[in-house]
């Protein structure tokens, strides 16, 4: 949730600074370094600290970002916020990977899609939370309070015009922003109390010691696997993240639809990650990240053919979810059946991913910004695409070459 409604809330929180969307994309590259910096210092923490007092110390910070996210009255200053969600969010990204196989090892595909479907179902409720539930509760009340809160904010603003911090205009943002900071405070609870229990899994952990496996090309594969989740999740991120105000502003779609276009996306990315739970006990990771090539290299081909065809932008959208839904948990699923995988080498391509999430999403910022005629974020989604479907072969053949 906290990764997701950045998306549909990127409009609210330019207006909340006073800055355009195409001017505010550092807000991704502050995101992405935050998360970059999490993802390497979680890994190195993760082997001489107790994991869950780590998880739990990740999810108050996230919870702290979130209360203060929409009081943030300069970019500099949301930005720093964003950094925050990102390094919160990259320890807590690396931290539950690694436990996972540190837990089941290459027995873990059905547990690591498991772990990656909580956060699709995070991101498909996120846009529904900030333009469906909020905006209808906002648009039913009384309007002599809602004039009278709204006189009372310009009022708020007006006096202190160069304050970093004041109660944005828009409560929708506001209650938003806290409903999900709320909730991952009461994860966090959960997580410290796990902590307290001083005898609680480390045995367990310690005890599946599983045998050591190094490929022929270890490094080589690392490496590969790291340019791979550069490209994939980098169009991930940034579909997810665009697809909103590219229905408005290219489309012509209203908000309502937008957020619910925002919405099939991850929610068909969410569905297709709990079936996988299920696929995975069946199908090897690699015929999943196959399939997934195929599917999202189709798809985005379509939306590029057929960038202003509404129900082209529907049909494309959800089979595009669908298809992103299991990369990432089959790719980490993948390269452990050759290699075995420790914190440092699983935080390695989880910072390709980060790096991915932070130059792509960017570009596409700047590129929109010169060229705001041109679907430039489906240009990108199918060059990404293409890239994945070609590079997958070469790092299967590098894996099976032989294990020393």
């Amino acid at each position: 949730m906290t990764v997701a409604i950045l998306g549909p809330t990127f409009p609210d929180l330019a207006r909340n600074v006073n800055r355009n969307i195409s001017s505010l994309s550092e807000i991704f590259v502050g995101r992405a370094l935050g998360y970059l910096c999490g993802s390497v210092a979680g890994g190195v923490l993760f082997d001489c600290m107790n994991h869950f007092l780590l998880l739990g110390m990740s999810m108050l910070a996230t919870t702290v970002g979130l209360y203060l996210v929409p009081f943030c009255k300069r970019a500099t200053l949301l930005i720093a916020m964003m950094s925050v969600f990102g390094v919160s969010f990259g320890a807590l990204d690396t931290g539950a990977n690694v436990l996972i196989l540190a837990l089941w090892g290459d027995k873990g595909a059905p547990h690591m899609q498991a772990l990656h479907f909580s956060f699709a179902l995070g991101a498909f409720l996120a846009p529904l939370l900030a333009k469906l539930a909020w905006g209808t509760t906002a648009s039913t009340q009384n309007h002599t309070e809602s004039d009278f809160e709204s006189l009372m904010l310009n009022r708020s603003s007006e006096a202190s015009p160069d304050s970093l911090f004041a109660v944005p205009k828009d409560m929708n943002l506001l209650w938003t922003y806290a409903s999900i900071g709320t909730y991952v405070l009461v994860v966090s609870v959960f997580l410290f109390g796990l902590f307290c229990k001083k005898h609680s899994r480390q045995k367990k952990s310690a005890a599946s010691g599983q045998r050591i496996r190094r490929a022929k090309y270890h490094r080589a594969l690392l490496c590969l696997l790291f340019i791979f989740f550069f490209f994939y999740i980098g169009a991930e991120v940034t579909y997810g993240s665009y697809v909103f105000s590219f229905a408005t502003t290219h489309v012509g779609m209203k908000e309502t639809e937008a957020a619910g276009l925002n919405s099939v996306f991850w929610g068909t990315f969410a569905a297709c990650r709990g079936l996988a739970i299920f696929f995975a006990t069946f199908l090897q990771p690699g015929t999943m990240i196959v399939l997934s090539n195929i599917g999202s290299l189709a798809s985005s081909l379509f939306l590029v053919l057929f960038d202003k065809s509404p129900l082209c932008l529907w049909i494309a959208t959800s089979v595009y979810g669908a298809s992103m839904a299991t990369t990432f948990p089959s790719g980490v699923s993948w390269i452990e059946q050759y290699t075995t995988l420790t914190g440092k080498s699983a935080a390695f391509f989880v910072i390709g991913g980060t790096l991915g999430e932070m130059a792509i999403p960017a570009v596409i910022g700047i590129l929109q910004g010169h060229y705001p005629g041109l679907p430039v974020v489906l240009y990108v989604c199918f060059a990404s695409a293409l890239f994945t479907g070609v590079l997958f072969p070469v790092m299967y053949k590098l894996a099976t070459i032989s294990v020393m």
